[in-house]
């Protein structure tokens, strides 16, 4: 049976070898060999006749049994495909379902830890909008706590999911339809969990968990998931969806729940353009703390709001757009819901482009207006679930926030990502933006580059003073910010932060440089008598130049045409503050291309990201983020910002800190936090591609308290996983302040200790790379050898590969005199081509010798086995009958437990194929696994380089 896709065809090959393993073992050990013919000899020339004739037919049992493997694993070898093709999509299915297994894992370093796979069946839905059902008992009759929610879905192929907790399930079949009558559970549910279009996984903060048990009310959990549109089952594969839950039977101090706000009765009238769904209640129980958020809506829905109203003063929970990834982002602010506090939500709806009026209902083609609030609160008080229906008074929501009613927008190419599957009917014109996003991610570093300094750039010297910022501009050229012939120095600023060198004067050399990025050499130069004590810099859509000047505590718009206008000022001249039209120190700046907006990082002295209009209008501000709700670590120098067009992000590298963290740009919302012990305790600046999953390159410095050397990192957004580091060739980065990557992929550093830019470009290790001036290249042999030998280990970081490929014996090529840099594109783009052919080459021809091995194999294990057989007809036919079996190691019982020893143990099919190139154990060992499962586990393999989970230990007591 072949499978329909390719990992599928690698998947049945598998099955395959594991039937002919099945099968030889049967010829192996259910020979007919009476239980007698393995006893001590009792001296009876028929006894011994007749065992005579059991080794024949053992021995026949035993060459069959190899003939079997040479045939089965040779015809096996026509359908196999790399290992790696075995990964599949997010919510990839398995042409068994009955390897689709919820199941419990130990966590054999902790008693107290374990996790649970939740999974559907291998489900194939009959019609679209499909709700299934499955339940799985709790796996302890303690009560135990989820601290971790890890989802196993794609929206390709599920609409949204949901985990409830109850005591007694609607069925206990493997699984039901639970969107008519029937339901989820027969007593009352509580939701846990839910999830939408890609959202990441959900973490709690610490000492934090939904407690779940017989003593909870919750004995079973419930997965139930939303098929929308059943085309994507057209090739009847099954589906085996579902999460991982990770638990604890440690008591926590706080239990989590879910408040649910969603309306019933909204009706959305086709062409209207603003339709508003308001829900309300008065909050009448113990304290809450929100933690997180979660907003949901179908595809009418634009931005969805909540709050609290306390004393008629209302508190944003969180705002976020439905359309973008439906997870449970951080509140942003620590607050509490208590007796007396009201509860509300707004969902805001477009019906325009509908012909008829819409519903709230439970099909993709009705609406939805959910707000969900994920809080904790004492455990000896804790509710798991409540929820609010009530579309509370109109004069109410006459007060609400306008940002409540302003949809936050999202970018065409989110907008293609996150339709609901099966209703995006105009694809024709998604062309344009998924090559223009094609194009951006051809940039993504590859898995066998490595960036390396370009030694040769610039061409000639800039006679620079202190850099102290870079950025690109719209033409991707190099802009430069540096401090001339002044510098900041201990005597630069008094305790008050006031500027004390006013006596020198504003630089007089053109402090912003625009630079070839090719050659280095100087385009056009400007920013004359304007700055005292440059930093930051930033360039906006029109190319004006967005600055700040550490001395001036101010932000300027400059002109890029050359005759140094200021276009627009933030703060006051020399007068440091904290309040809203001042600054003091600040640091950087980024734009909003798609508003205008700008952020700026402020500073030395204050510790907080301020939000302006592209007219210089006070928008809002925030502090640090964190996801410990007891824990927040202020902001010691926000040094340099980011705008991330393709999230909607701002990040920022919190300096002293040694750690980046990322804002939602509408809202202020903390979203996530990278700090790697790489960082040595600090992070100067950093910048982003949005290539991939997104790669954030940083720089850090030296640190007083680290010896950690000074670096600049390839860091993936999504997974935080450090790709690949970097660092000049010759010397060390004295104090590398600024970064920034043109469209090409070069890497600048602008250094102000070394006075400074240096370049860095990407380099394929497996092609010539130049080194000291002198071109080598690796032994084709050695590249060979790399790949046959060396299994692919996926916790292996980027950085050790490139020390290996480093290491590895390079040949000296003789270096040409002279070659002009038009020459050196040709022949490197001719290069690539041949690496192109012969990649397609590669995949197209099975690899050379990948069907001699095994017959070379298997002849090698026939041979000694027929010469012991001809040996032992020999003798017992020169003996004439007189041939003796005894039971030593040279008897059939000897010879099958030596078989049993080496055809078994030692023909493992996980080590045989593991030395095998392409392959590794790890779909061998365990046949069952699914690709869904596969990807889980590579997963869980790098959460060290995520928010890592562990014990969670016993609360503190305060001193």
């Amino acid at each position: 049976m072949l499978s329909r896709s390719n990992s599928g065809f690698h998947l049945s090959s598998i099955q395959l070898h594991s039937k002919c393993l099945l099968a030889a073992n049967r010829c192996l050990f259910q020979t007919d060999l009476p239980p007698e013919s393995i006893q001590p000899y009792e001296g009876t020339a028929q006894r011994a006749a007749g065992t005579r004739a059991e080794v024949s037919k053992g021995m026949m049992g035993v060459c069959v049994l190899f003939v079997l493997l040479f045939i089965c694993h040779s015809h096996s070898l026509q359908i196999q495909k790399p290992l790696h093709r075995l990964r599949r999509s997010q919510e990839d299915v398995a042409s068994d379902p009955a390897s689709c297994v919820s199941r419990t894992n130990q966590d054999f370093t902790n008693s107290h830890n374990f996790s649970v796979d939740i999974r559907m069946p291998g489900v194939v839905p009959t019609r679209s909008d499909s709700y299934l059902c499955m339940s799985f008992p709790v796996p302890t009759n303690r009560d135990s706590y989820i601290v971790d929610f890890i989802p196993h879905a794609s929206m390709d192929t599920v609409h949204h999911m949901l985990l409830f907790g109850c005591q007694r399930p609607a069925s206990t079949s493997s699984y039901w339809d639970c969107g008519g009558s029937q339901g989820t559970c027969k007593n009352d549910a509580s939701i846990m969990y839910a999830w939408a279009r890609n959202a990441p996984p959900t973490k709690l903060p610490k000492d934090v968990g939904f407690k779940v048990g017989r003593n909870a009310g919750m004995s079973y959990f419930v997965l139930q998931i939303h098929y929308g549109d059943i085309s994507a089952f057209k090739d009847h594969h099954r589906d085996c969806s579902g999460l991982s839950l990770r638990m604890t039977t440690k008591p926590q101090p706080f239990v989590a729940g879910i408040y649910l706000l969603m309306t019933m009765d909204t009706v959305i009238l086709p062409g209207k353009r603003v339709t508003n769904a308001d829900i309300a209640c008065d909050y009448s129980s113990y304290p809450i703390y929100p933690f997180a958020f979660r907003t949901h809506t179908h595809r009418l829905g634009k931005v969805v709001s909540g709050y609290r109203i306390r004393d008629g003063e209302w508190t944003l929970i969180g705002r976020q757009s439905p359309q973008l990834p439906q997870a449970f982002y951080p509140v942003n602010r620590e607050l509490s819901v208590k007796y007396g506090d009201t509860l509300a939500a707004r969902c805001v709806f477009n019906g325009e482009g509908r012909t008829s009026k819409t519903i709230i209902g439970g099909t993709s083609e009705d609406e939805m207006c959910n707000f969900y609030i994920m809080y904790y609160m004492d455990s000896k008080h804790a509710v798991p679930f409540m929820n609010c229906m009530d579309p509370g008074p109109p004069e109410l929501f006459e007060e609400i926030p306008a940002e409540a009613n302003i949809p936050i927008p999202v970018s065409p190419t989110h907008m293609n990502a996150m339709m609901h599957m099966g209703h995006s009917t105009d694809r024709q014109d998604d062309r344009p933006v998924l090559n223009e996003k094609k194009a951006v991610q051809d940039l993504d570093l590859d898995q066998d580059s490595h960036l390396e300094q370009v030694s040769s750039w610039p061409q000639s010297s800039l006679q620079l003073g202190q850099v102290s910022g870079l950025a690109v501009d719209s033409d991707s050229n190099l802009v430069i910010f540096h401090r001339g012939d002044h510098a900041w120095g201990a005597d630069s600023f008094n305790g008050r932060a006031q500027y004390l060198q006013r006596s020198l004067g504003p630089i007089q050399q053109s402090t912003i440089l625009v630079v070839d990025p090719a050659k280095g050499n100087i385009l056009k130069a400007s920013g004359r008598n304007m700055f005292y004590l440059p930093h930051g810099i930033a360039t906006d859509k029109d190319n004006n130049y967005w600055v700040t000047d550490v001395a001036l505590h101010q932000v300027l718009k400059v002109s890029s045409d050359g005759r140094d206008r200021t276009l627009l000022t933030l703060g006051e001249a020399f007068t440091p503050g904290s309040d809203n039209s001042h600054f003091c120190q600040p640091t950087d700046v980024a734009e909003d291309p798609h508003t205008g907006n700008i952020f700026v990082s402020d500073g030395y002295c204050n510790a907080r990201i301020l939000k302006f209009s592209a007219d210089g209008k006070y928008l809002s501000q925030w502090g640090a983020g964190t996801s410990d709700r007891r824990r927040r670590t202020p902001f010691r120098i926000p040094h340099s910002l980011v705008f991330l067009p393709d999230r909607q992000e701002v990040c920022v590298a919190d300096r002293q800190n040694g750690r980046i963290q990322c804002f939602m740009a509408e809202t202020g919302e903390f979203v996530k936090e990278i700090k790697k012990e790489e960082f040595g305790g600090e992070v100067f600046a950093i910048t982003y591609n949005p290539a991939g999953d997104g790669l954030i390159y940083a720089v850090n410095g030296e640190s007083l308290f680290s010896s950690t050397p000074t670096r600049g990192f390839v860091i993936n957004y999504s997974t935080k996983e450090i790709l690949d580091t970097f660092y000049p060739e010759k010397e060390e980065f004295q104090m590398p302040h600024d970064i920034a990557q043109t469209k090409d992929g070069s890497v600048f550093v602008g250094d102000v200790g070394s006075k400074q830019v240096l370049k860095f470009s990407s380099e394929k290790l497996h092609r010539s790379v130049k080194k000291a001036g002198i071109e080598v290249q690796e032994l084709e042999a050695v590249e060979t050898i790399v790949q046959t030998k060396v299994r692919p280990e996926s916790n292996v970081s980027k950085t050790a590969a490139v020390h290996q490929k480093q290491s590895e014996p390079l040949q000296p090529q003789p270096k040409p005199q002279q070659k002009t840099l038009k020459t050196e594109e040709e022949e490197e783009k001719k290069e690539k081509e041949k690496e192109k052919e012969k990649e397609k080459e590669s995949e197209a021809k099975p690899i050379k010798g990948q069907g001699v091995l095994p017959a070379v194999v298997t002849t090698l294990l026939l041979v000694p086995l027929l010469l012991v057989m001809s040996v032992g007809f020999f003798i017992c036919w020169k003996r004439n009958n007189r041939c003796e079996v005894k039971s030593e190691p040279s008897s059939v019982g000897g010879i099958l437990g030596k078989i049993r020893g080496k055809a078994v143990g030692g023909l493992n099919l996980g080590n045989f194929f593991a030395s095998r190139q392409g392959y590794s154990r790890q779909g061998f060992d365990q046949l069952s696994t699914e690709g869904s499962d596969q990807e889980r586990m590579d997963e869980d393999s790098s959460d060290s380089e995520n928010e890592e989970y562990s014990a969670l230990p016993p609360p503190k007591t305060s001193s």
